[in-house]
């Protein structure tokens, strides 16, 4: 029986990606974004589904849940949107900027949550395993100086998800989180520095091989492939250039 799978932040970066891999692997999915223009002209390629949803907004949540049930249900949620905005000192950071990213990244994966796990269980009644995947971020695991909104809002999203997966100990439901370090995609950082791409192609410069969407892709699409009774708690996956979160090797890899 093929499977569903929700995707949301479809219209670009690593959820863009994924949408388009797990359809290849033979996947129905529902792409989820706010830009309707980039989901149609997705849709239009690959077969994607295409469904416009703000998922700070409660009621649009609700009516994607709607649409769900009645159109077949779901196997698997795969929350890949959120984003940062500012890189400001604690001292200096915009209230507002705080305020969106904990909606974007902490609240949208909980309402998520709420709406679909009724759906969720169907499937996993009719089908033995259903799945709640999440893209967190290695900015969950460690602070850095400009990051303490992003390192709060992606810290509080592992911590529901952590919590989540206790919860439903007991049933055939997946809890996975994956927790990618640096990806260059074509928005994340440009978004976090206000649409200033010098800062953004500075962040990577010299850095070999820095991930890609579609790397994370790969990592999202083995999880979900995996036998229903194997479970990815959580995944950290990085570049081979960036040992940790504050190392980072700049040039050439070579052997010493």
């Amino acid at each position: 029986m093929t499977r569903r799978a929700v995707v949301t932040g479809a219209s670009s970066g690593i959820g863009e990606a994924t949408a388009r891999l797990l359809r290849a692997r033979g996947w129905d999915v529902v792409g989820v974004a706010r830009r309707a223009d980039r989901l149609a002209a997705l849709e239009a390629e690959t077969g994607v589904v295409a469904r416009a949803a703000d998922l700070t907004d409660a009621d649009d949540v609700a009516a994607l849940s709607a649409w769900l049930d009645e159109t077949g249900g779901v196997d698997a949620l795969v929350h890949v949107a959120g984003g940062a905005r500012g890189s400001d000192r604690v001292e200096d950071g915009d209230p507002d900027d705080w305020r969106w990213m904990f909606e974007a990244n902490v609240l949208s994966s909980q309402r998520l949550v709420a709406s679909l796990l009724p759906l969720l269980r169907r499937a996993a009644d009719d089908e033995g395993h259903a799945d709640l995947l999440f893209v967190t971020s290695t900015a969950a695991q460690t602070a850095y100086p400009g990051g303490g909104g992003y390192n709060a809002a992606k810290a509080g999203e592992s911590m529901l998800v952590h919590a989540l997966r206790q919860e439903l100990n007991g049933e055939p439901l997946r809890v996975i989180e994956i927790a990618p370090g640096m990806v260059r995609t074509e928005e994340f950082t440009l978004n976090r520095l206000g649409g200033d791409k010098d800062a953004a192609d500075k962040l990577y410069e010299g850095v070999e091989a820095p991930l890609v969407a579609d790397d994370v892709a790969d990592v999202i699409a083995y999880a979900l492939d995996a036998p229903g009774h194997v479970n990815l708690d959580l995944v950290t996956v990085r570049p081979v250039a960036q040992s940790a979160q504050h190392l980072l090797a700049r040039g050439p890899l070579r052997t010493r």
